[in-house]
């Protein structure tokens, strides 16, 4: 594995009395792609938006570039995801009023990029995630997968460090679902982000350089092959 540049150490976090984190430890690597995996309820989803900044663990810390994520503040964690994060979810979570070229935008016209050249940006992703002759449509008027194709093209307009994204096929049929991933994957490895893809699909699973699993909050410690060994 390359540099570590995001980690988790024993990170714990809870909804109520519900556990979602038990202690969960891992690291990923610079431009490594890893498929963190396991059974529904496992805190898949809690661990990526731990790692994503978007919640706080109770206890445990978050690292990224060598800084303390759970430490900063929500104002400059939000300014973080805005610059050096981009996240792609099931649904894509569009918005509706806006076209798909102006949803992809959005990033940079809120960090106060000058709106054409934001609009151009949007454009040339569209057109390299072969979604260009949808840049004038709303979500309402989107496949699946074109839709996930737009969210794409917004999670990297910005030239993120690191994408996460949860389930990004989930709401797909096969065909569209393997389309988009093979979209995602080979755009974040020609610009050397990291992705960090949460999945249940082994299929998803294999395209990464490597799987963690998650289990009960905790991820699994991977077998050495001598235990393998009878």
């Amino acid at each position: 594995m390359t540099g570590v540049l995001l980690a988790a150490h024993a990170v714990r976090k809870a909804f109520g009395r519900t556990e979602a984190l038990r202690g969960a430890t891992l690291s990923i690597g610079d431009g490594e792609v890893v498929a963190v995996t396991g059974p529904s309820g496992s805190g898949k989803s809690t661990l990526l938006m731990c790692l994503a900044g978007v919640l706080r663990p109770e206890a445990g810390r978050v690292e990224y570039g060598g800084r303390r994520l759970d430490e900063l503040s929500e104002r400059d964690r939000t300014r973080l995801r805005r610059r050096e994060f981009g996240l792609v979810l099931q649904f894509g979570q569009l918005v509706p009023e806006l076209t798909a070229a102006q949803n992809v935008a959005l990033p940079l016209l809120f960090e106060r990029h000058e709106r054409a050249a934001a609009m151009r940006s949007a454009l040339a992703w569209l057109e390299r995630l072969g979604a260009d002759d949808v840049a004038s449509a709303r979500p309402g008027e989107l496949s699946g997968g074109e839709a996930q194709r737009v969210a794409i093209a917004r999670a990297l307009v910005t030239g993120p460090r690191v994408i996460f994204a949860d389930e990004p096929t989930g709401a797909l049929d096969t065909v569209s679902g393997d389309r988009v991933l093979n979209a995602l994957l080979t755009a974040a490895r020609a610009s050397y982000a990291s992705v960090v893809l949460v999945t249940h699909d082994n299929r998803v699973a294999a395209h990464a350089d490597r799987e963690i699993v998650l289990r009960d909050g905790v991820v699994e410690p991977v077998a050495s092959p001598a235990a393998a060994t009878p």
